[in-house]
């Protein structure tokens, strides 16, 4: 128990590591910082292989950090538009609040499916943080990408 505390707790802050250094690294390239957080949110998937847990059982996660993230992403994208910087802050903080209520109602919505189905989705530290981190790069990633794509 405490050897699988340990390398989850080495695996979460591995992954912050690398995302943090490959995220200022590509900081100032809008053509590519969406793509490579995209990347990033499947390198911590994948991170989860050798704990051998299934991508299903971190759906709800997922789906969270997606909803979540992406929301907000939109959010602060208007805000830093109209605003500046103060108004990126805004649209983040308060986007922040909105979107972890509604992408509370989907996770809670995909858990409750998922039992229905006899899919094990229980909570463990590793699930919650690494899906929810996944799912928070993906959701900000398309919406970068998108928003490149309009030249926004």
């Amino acid at each position: 128990m405490r050897q699988k505390f340990i390398l989850s707790i080495l695996n979460i802050i591995t992954l912050c590591i690398i995302i943090s250094a490959v995220s200022v690294f590509f900081v100032n390239n809008a053509r590519w910082i969406g793509i490579v957080l995209i990347i990033l949110a499947i390198f911590c998937v994948l991170s989860l292989l050798p704990f051998k847990i299934k991508l299903r059982s971190i759906q709800p996660d997922i789906i969270f950090g997606l909803i979540d993230n992406g929301i907000l992403a939109i959010l602060a994208i208007f805000g830093g538009h109209f605003a500046g910087v103060a108004g990126a802050i805004l649209g983040g903080v308060v986007g922040n609040a909105i979107t972890d209520s509604i992408a509370g109602i989907f996770e809670g919505y995909s858990a409750e499916k998922l039992r229905l189905q006899l899919v094990q989705e229980e909570r463990t530290m590793l699930k919650s943080a690494v899906g929810k981190m996944a799912g928070c790069l993906l959701g900000a990633g398309v919406v970068l990408v998108i928003a490149n794509l309009l030249n926004f």
